[in-house]
C-alpha cells in the first residue's frame, strides 16, 4: 500500500522529467539537426558518448518492446485463458508491423486516435480517483479523503530521521578491516 509520499515521487520524478525535456529543446534549438538525442551526446561529449548512448536507446526500445508484447499477451491470458500467450503476442507483432507499413498519412492519423484515446483514459482515471475520493466509491469501508494525505503521520509517518539516515546511508563507505 502506498501513502502519501507517493506523489511527492511523482512530482519529484516529473520536475526531473521536466528539467531533462526542456534542456533537450534547448539543444534542438541551439544545434537544429535531423538526428536523434545521440547526435547532442556525439558533439557534446564526444564520439564515444553518442555511440554509446544510440546503441543503448536501441537496445531499451527492443527490450521494451518485448516487455509490452509479454505483458499484451499476460493480460490477455486473464481473460482468455485457453488461447496461449504466443497467439497474442504474434498477433501483436503482426498488427504493428501492418500499422508501420501503412502509408504516412494512415500512420499519422492511426497516432492522433491512439493519442487521443490516451488521454481520455487519463482523464476518467483521473475523474474515477477524484469520485472515489470524494464518494467514497468501492472503499469496502475503508475511510476515504483528502485528510488520509496527513493524517497517519502524513508523508513521513515514521518521520524524517527515516530520510535523514537513507540520504546518510548514501554517504558511507563500506571499509574492510
Amino acid at each position: 500500500m502506498a501513502g502519501p509520499s507517493v506523489l511527492l515521487a511523482y512530482l519529484i520524478g516529473g520536475v526531473i522529467a521536466f528539467i531533462i525535456m526542456r534542456a533537450l529543446g534547448e539543444m534542438s534549438v541551439n544545434n537544429p539537426q535531423a538526428s536523434s538525442f545521440s547526435r547532442y551526446a556525439q558533439d557534446y561529449l564526444g564520439p564515444m558518448a553518442g555511440y554509446i548512448t544510440g546503441w543503448t536507446y536501441c537496445f531499451e526500445i527492443l527490450i521494451v518492446a518485448i516487455a509490452d508484447v509479454t505483458a499484451f499477451g499476460i493480460y490477455m491470458g486473464v481473460w482468455f485463458p485457453e488461447v496461449p500467450h504466443w497467439i497474442w503476442v504474434l498477433s501483436v507483432v503482426l498488427i504493428i508491423g501492418a500499422i508501420n507499413l501503412m502509408s504516412v498519412k494512415v500512420f499519422g492519423e492511426l497516432e492522433f486516435w491512439f493519442s487521443f484515446f490516451k488521454v481520455a483514459t487519463i482523464i476518467i482515471m483521473i475523474a474515477a480517483g477524484i469520485g472515489i475520493i470524494i464518494w467514497g466509491i468501492g472503499n469496502g469501508g475503508q475511510p476515504t479523503g483528502i485528510h488520509n494525505l496527513w493524517s497517519n503521520g502524513g508523508f513521513f509517518s515514521h518521520g524524517v530521521m527515516g530520510m535523514i539516515f537513507v540520504a546518510a546511508a548514501g554517504d558511507v563507505r563500506l571499509r574492510r578491516y
